[in-house]
């Protein structure tokens, strides 16, 4: 499902009933966009790996099943359900799905303030 929303309308999927594992792979789903976020479920077959790239955006990822590896700037931090993860802009990052991993990933135009 893909969508484009307003201030002014809402939003609300079941994650897990939107999770598809591919064969082999990765599979993204587009869940909605605004002027300021882009909200993408990706759902990675087991060991299917991202090799390392950068985004001009800031993201995050909040793991919703599964489990994985990411190397952020050097560092490696396990991917597992309950995880959040904040990405600044130009990081580089790559994956590595252990086991079937769906994860969402928030792509943001403006600076995100950590608590």
């Amino acid at each position: 499902m893909s969508s484009t929303i307003t201030t002014d309308q809402s939003f609300v999927t079941q994650l897990r009933e939107q999770i598809e594992y591919p064969h082999s792979g990765v599979l993204s789903k587009a869940l909605l966009k605004d002027q300021v976020c882009q909200y993408t479920l990706f759902c990675l077959a087991a060991n299917t790996e991202i090799s390392e790239h950068t985004s001009t955006r800031n993201a995050t990822i909040n793991v919703v099943e599964g489990k994985g590896l990411l190397t952020l700037s050097g560092k490696n931090i396990v991917l597992e359900p309950g995880v959040l993860v904040f990405l600044p802009a130009n990081a580089p990052h790559a994956l590595q799905a252990e086991d079937n991993l769906t994860f969402l990933l928030i792509l943001s135009e403006k600076a995100v303030e950590i608590n």
